[in-house]
């Protein structure tokens, strides 16, 4: 059976989420995803609220992170973090809802880099993340479906 790209990184992302429990904890969603691309949200809690008031930088981080993760492994590889780096530049208060939207901007044999933005309801820019991803050549997230470049064309 041929799959056309998006209707594989809609597989993977299904695969994905049913075992995502850090995503579902926080709360987060899935909005859209693509080869190489991702959306997500989240809705500030209080309970995510450090001794500012503003969301802890580090499930900004998370979002970002979870949003990275669908992104690298839409081709069906399973592809994990190699490493990332993120700038907070704003903060986000309770009852904010963050989106984090991920694309990539390079990915060649087993690495990529994605970026990723995380925005308010506003449209402002809370932070940015820059991900770096590692592919494990040939493993698939859901069997039976084409892996890698088979998965882009």
């Amino acid at each position: 059976m041929s799959m056309d790209a998006q209707r594989i990184a809609e597989a993977t992302r299904d695969a994905m989420w049913r075992n995502d429990r850090a995503s579902k904890a926080l709360g987060m969603q899935v909005l859209a995803v693509g080869p190489g691309t991702a959306t997500l949200t989240m809705t500030v809690r209080e309970d995510m609220l450090n001794g500012h008031d503003l969301c802890h930088g580090g499930l900004v981080a998370t979002l970002a992170d979870s949003a990275f993760a669908f992104a690298c492994n839409a081709y069906n590889e399973v592809t994990v973090a190699s490493g990332f780096d993120v700038n907070l530049v704003a903060g986000a208060r309770g009852g904010e809802v963050l989106t984090a939207s991920a694309r990539e901007v390079n990915k060649s044999g087993r690495t990529g880099v994605y970026d990723i933005t995380v925005s308010n309801q506003r449209g402002e820019t809370v932070a940015a993340f820059r991900g770096r991803s590692y592919t494990m050549k040939g493993k698939a997230v859901v069997e039976g479906l084409p892996v890698g470049k088979l998965a882009r064309s």
